[in-house]
């Protein structure tokens, strides 16, 4: 509670955003009807409707080429034909938390492998902003698949926000205040892929779940071998405790958000 508190004492009475079922799939297009609310926290936030072209416009922004595929998905590429980046929703390949995947990053050693290192995968509901931070650190990696940080850097980063770790497990685990997002170091799902073939490996999940025991808002999977600073990137941004805009709000979070100002 001690974030919504703060918001309270810095900010005019929090209002609540409305909820548009219909909303445009590009919500700040000039001719978009209705304001903009700034919001947080941002793990509740959702993705606004507008996750594949927050994230398309993101990568074209770094260069990456992306085309079709015969599975009706959209591909980018890095420049340097080593990251791949996904839009998969439309081919449904799992879930997550009864959630289907949207978004599916991966990073091979070299251009001519015919394999991935280490894949992760985001379904939708997850806030653009933490995913479009995770991207811009992996491109500014030479080396994405390595890294030297230790698990504790991905606890650290969200310790560093407010976050609080687990009690029994303050390595590698932590809540945000609210209690409604946990990241934590879990077995590896059995359809997230890693280059490691060794059972029983452990991998970083994330998920936001606005009401106990409801559905969950949005999931993310991490496969075993993504390096934990680049983990660690998408945590400190999920955490971040800078508003972000919506013109929509997910419903199952609108009594957890607090709107600071509206444009």
């Amino acid at each position: 509670m001690s974030t919504y508190n703060a918001c309270r004492k810095t900010h005019p009475e929090p209002t609540e955003a409305p909820l548009y079922p219909h909303y445009p799939s590009d919500p700040f297009r000039p001719d978009s009807q209705g304001p903009v609310y700034w919001v947080t926290p941002r793990h509740l936030a959702g993705d606004d409707g507008a996750l594949a072209e927050r994230i398309g416009d993101t990568l074209v922004d770094l260069g990456w080429r992306m085309w079709p595929t015969s599975r009706n998905t959209l591909l980018y590429v890095s420049p340097n034909e080593l990251c791949g980046a996904e839009w998969i929703l439309a081919s449904y390949p799992f879930e997550l938390g009864g959630l289907p995947v949207a978004w599916q990053l991966s990073v091979r050693p070299h251009a001519a492998s015919a394999t991935a290192d280490w894949n992760a995968y985001f379904t939708a509901g997850v806030p653009h902003e933490a995913l479009g931070d995770l991207l811009i650190a992996i491109d500014a990696r030479e080396a994405p698949d390595a890294g030297f940080e230790g698990p504790e850097k991905v606890v650290t980063a969200l310790s560093a926000r407010g976050w609080i770790r687990d009690v029994d497990r303050p390595r590698t685990a932590a809540t945000d205040p609210g209690f409604s997002c946990s990241v934590s170091l879990e077995l590896q799902p059995p359809l997230v892929q890693d280059a490691d073939p060794r059972p029983d490996l452990l991998g970083w999940q994330a998920w936001a779940e606005p009401v106990l025991g409801g559905p969950y808002l949005w999931c993310a999977s991490f496969s075993a071998s993504v390096p934990h600073d680049l983990v660690a990137a998408f945590a400190s941004s999920l955490a971040s405790p800078i508003p972000v805009p919506r013109r929509t709000v997910p419903e199952c979070a609108e009594g957890r958000l607090q709107v600071v100002r509206r444009s």
